[in-house]
């Protein structure tokens, strides 16, 4: 019989300067507090946003395991420090956990979907505090491709021949608001066309009242048909205008945004890991940083 196991009462004190830790904290109080000194370190409202979204350790539902014995909250600073900083995870700071700890939870995390589900729930709030229903109705699709690094093997890398890029494609589909649905990261070579077919079969697994798709020309052809026959989505191309100089494009903007939001993390303006899953893991919790910065703001 499974036994649940409680947390003891919480003896610690605050340390001056640190920030509040997580409510496994009398697991760990012979740890020092740590003090927040990153521009990356979680707020004390970003955290209280993001620490109920984290699944419970199995030692507390009686499905084995040991108890933890750092900081939650030390834990994801350390991976949104490497995120943002682009550093090798042997190059973490000492103030933060053993790096093969912060890389186990950040494998671990993303190999359960929780990293997914945790971006799921914040893009949800931001939906409602703003006044807009928790699922989306339409999304914007896009794609871009970067440079793989040394780490990056030979299967799962290729040539983007428009873009010159040897390296990978980060396939990504968001909401109205720029708000990430899904991500899927594929070689360089991979056609637009041919990486979206499974970015919407994510999309309509996961979304199910999504409807209407805004693309580029890349998106095209035959993949309007199977969407609609397949899918039952509506993909709708949004033609580039024929006025000279730099133009504004409907909708389009919106992903091209989200885009940016996510190549303003260095870890992701080139491809360092061995993984496509962890290089969506790390574009996930780019947008896990930008969405709780967000959120944050608005309560």
């Amino acid at each position: 019989m499974k036994v649940c196991r409680t947390l003891p009462e919480d003896t610690t004190t605050e340390t001056a300067g640190a920030p509040r830790c997580c409510r496994l904290a009398p697991l760990h109080a012979h740890r020092p507090r740590r003090a927040r000194r990153y521009p990356t370190d979680l707020s004390d409202a970003q955290w209280a946003i993001i620490e109920p979204l984290l699944p419970d350790p199995g030692f507390l539902a009686g499905a084995g395991g040991r108890p933890e014995s750092w900081c939650r909250r030390i834990i994801v600073d350390a991976i949104l420090y490497v995120v943002d900083n682009g550093i090798k995870w042997r190059a973490l700071p000492v103030d933060f956990p053993p790096y093969s700890t912060v890389f186990n939870y950040f494998a671990a995390w993303e190999k359960t979907g929780a990293t997914a589900r945790v971006l799921d729930a914040l893009r949800d709030r931001i939906r409602l505090a703003d006044g807009r229903a928790a699922e989306p109705t339409a999304a914007v699709i896009d794609s871009a491709s970067v440079r793989g690094a040394a780490t990056v093997g030979a299967g799962t890398r290729g040539f983007d021949a428009g873009k010159k890029v040897n390296g990978r494609k980060r396939h990504i589909i968001v909401d109205t608001l720029g708000l990430l649905l899904a991500v899927v990261v594929t070689g360089a070579g991979v056609q637009d066309r041919d990486g979206a077919k499974p970015l919407l079969e994510l999309l309509t697994a996961s979304c199910h009242k999504v409807r209407l798709v805004w693309a580029d020309g890349g998106y095209a052809g035959k993949l309007v048909a199977w969407a609609g026959d397949t899918l039952g989505l509506t993909l709708r191309i949004v033609k580039r205008s024929d006025l000279p100089g730099f133009q504004v494009l409907p909708r389009r903007w919106v992903v091209e945004r989200t885009l940016a939001w996510i190549a303003s993390h260095r870890r992701c303006v080139r491809d360092y890991e061995r993984l496509p899953a962890h290089h969506e893991a790390m574009v996930r919790w780019a947008m896990i940083r930008t969405t709780s910065k967000r959120l944050a703001r608005k309560v």
